[in-house]
């Protein structure tokens, strides 16, 4: 099946036509009686694994999302067919059971987490359709999350972005199994368009950050490796840091996570560290002073600077955090080897996509330099998309 132009892929009276036609329940609905609910995947400027050790952040929300068609129901059932197989799964809002390993789990999770937090909640039957590569480590299930949030809680219950956020992580720490922190989910539900979003993950409070998106474009490098935390060492890194802050502690029992930690308690807290936990701990300290100078950086619009803060923050996520890969250490290299363009690799890594900030000018040569030596180097082939930075998740008017 030919895929849809991504306009018409997310054309919300398609949607509502293709549930419709796929679901007995909605046959009959009247236009306005179904919902669209849309949710943005993200890309991390800056601040990668700080976000559960309490630090900042520096993501935006990107103009590729997932889209829900819902019908509101009464039956406390939640039934949803991908738009692009027809595969369906459902769930009983009253006994959602355990995970079963698919992607339903992502709505299943939000719900376990909406009910235990008392917020009403009702079933409908939906179509969903994405512009989201999975596996790319642009948060699809963060995004898949937050439009689920949306579909379960509807417009007069969804409420403020914050509790929504902090429910699809629940969802991944306590349904998934994912012990993730808050970024991805705050990104997709509260982002500003045209802006990135500096979060301070212990206390929610957050500011946006304008983007010099007249000079730069925002373009995201996509390895072909794909990411899958269930399976990798992400929460192996997490108890790493975890390890890190109980050595930590025994000098300065005021610590209670690696946003506690400045360089002079690091350099004295070194030898009580086994080295790998260490490592991991000096990434993050180092890490958190990097997402504050880069919001610096960009208001001076020194984008040099923010060059040499992106290639740290690689250099340290590939040599502290060991976290990335050949394939996007040969992304980072190909594209800072064209001028004007700051990279490093975004999300988790272990696989994944780059971000790139790129001088307008630049952004073809960027493309061709990508395009060219990476298959050459990995066999795989890449994909480039140029992004916008877009508002958090909402009902589609109309």
């Amino acid at each position: 099946m030919e895929p849809l132009p991504v306009s018409r892929a997310l054309d919300p009276d398609r949607l509502r036509d293709r549930l419709r036609t796929l679901d007995p329940v909605a046959a009959t609905a009247g236009p306005a009686e179904i919902l669209v609910v849309r949710a943005p995947g993200r890309v991390n400027l800056i601040g990668e694994h700080t976000d559960y050790n309490d630090g900042f952040v520096m993501p935006a929300a990107i103009g590729l999302e997932i889209r829900l068609a819902v019908l509101p129901t009464d039956d406390r059932r939640v039934a949803i067919t991908l738009d692009d197989t027809g595969e369906t799964r459902d769930l009983d809002l009253d006994a959602i059971g355990p995970p079963s390993g698919s992607w339903i789990d992502y709505v299943a999770g939000t719900a376990w987490a909406l009910a235990a937090d008392g917020r009403p909640m009702t079933g409908f039957r939906g179509v969903l359709a994405s512009t989201l590569p999975r596996g790319a480590g642009l948060s699809s299930s963060a995004a898949l999350e937050m439009a689920a949030a949306l579909a379960l809680l509807g417009p007069d219950d969804a409420g403020p972005p914050e509790p929504r956020a902090l429910a699809g992580q629940r969802a991944e720490n306590g349904f998934v199994g994912v012990q993730s922190g808050v970024m991805d989910q705050f990104a997709s539900a509260a982002g500003v368009a045209d802006h990135a979003v500096l979060l301070d993950c212990r206390s929610l409070e957050w500011r946006a950050v304008p983007l010099p998106l007249s000079e730069c474009a925002l373009v995201v490098c996509h390895s072909g490796s794909s990411r899958r935390l269930e399976t990798s060492a992400y929460n192996q890194r997490r108890a790493e840091c975890d390890r890190a802050v109980a050595a930590i502690a025994t000098l300065d029992p005021s610590v209670r996570s690696l946003r506690d930690v400045d360089e002079a308690l690091l350099e004295a807290a070194w030898d009580r560290m086994d080295p790998v936990a260490a490592r991991r701990a000096r990434h993050i300290v180092e890490e958190n002073a990097r997402v504050l100078a880069t919001e610096r950086a960009l208001a001076a619009g020194d984008l040099a600077e923010v060059g040499r803060l992106f290639a740290a923050s690689h250099a340290s996520l590939r040599d502290l955090f060991e976290v990335s890969s050949p394939e996007l250490d040969a992304l980072v290299e190909i594209a800072t080897s064209v001028e004007g363009v700051a990279a490093r690799l975004t999300g988790a890594g272990f696989g994944g996509s780059t971000v790139n900030l790129v001088r307008r000018h630049r952004v073809a040569a960027l493309r061709e330099a990508v395009e060219h030596d990476y298959p050459a180097r990995t066999g795989l082939t890449p994909t480039v998309l140029e992004v916008d930075a877009v508002a958090g998740a909402s009902f589609v008017a109309g």
